[in-house]
């Protein structure tokens, strides 16, 4: 049995879940999640605590059983505490700003780059050069900080570009510097 799968996930006081069939709704104090798992994970609410059970011991069933776990789990904290990333732009004039609701980078390009959230994520700009991702849905708070990390990765010579907060930048050596040349 999966190790992950046959843990039950706690529901904390305050919130609110909902199972209809395999449609899941959880409400808490930062907002409302919805999402409907495989229709072969059963899910059980019992004494405010979800059990998720699967059919049989095939690969699939296998799979989806600590999956669906992880997906209840996640749901649950994000309308409870919430999930945030960071991230850092490292480079000379490399710099963050809030333009309304729209994120405004500039990181060397001719033009500064405009990112728009997703309606339910929040961008925050602590200064100019650290980013704050923050929302309720896990999936969507990483989709929108890998979105803004890919308009400059870090590159392995200087190690300029957005990184993510405490991300470790492999650096290669540069050119040798003209031996052997005559």
């Amino acid at each position: 049995m999966s190790r992950i799968g046959r843990q039950p996930v706690p529901v904390p006081p305050g919130t609110e879940v909902r199972v209809n069939g395999n449609l899941v709704s959880v409400k808490g104090p930062k907002g409302q999640l919805q999402r409907e798992f495989h229709r072969d994970m059963k899910i059980v609410l019992e004494d405010g605590r979800l059990i998720v059970e699967r059919p049989s011991n095939s690969k699939l069933h296998c799979s989806l059983h600590g999956l669906t776990r992880t997906l209840l789990h996640n749901m649950i904290v994000g309308v409870t505490a919430g999930f945030q990333k960071n991230l850092e732009l490292v480079g000379v004039g490399y710099r963050a700003s809030k333009q309304g609701n729209k994120l405004l980078l500039s990181v060397g390009y001719s033009q500064p780059v405009e990112i728009e959230p997703q309606p339910g994520l929040e961008i925050e700009v602590p200064s100019p050069v650290k980013i704050t991702v923050k929302g309720i849905d896990k999936e969507k708070v990483g989709a929108c900080a890998a979105t803004i990390r890919a308009v400059r990765e870090p590159e392995p010579y200087k190690g300029k570009g957005v990184r993510y907060g405490g991300e470790k930048i492999r650096h290669k050596a540069g050119k040798a510097g003209g031996k052997g040349k005559k």
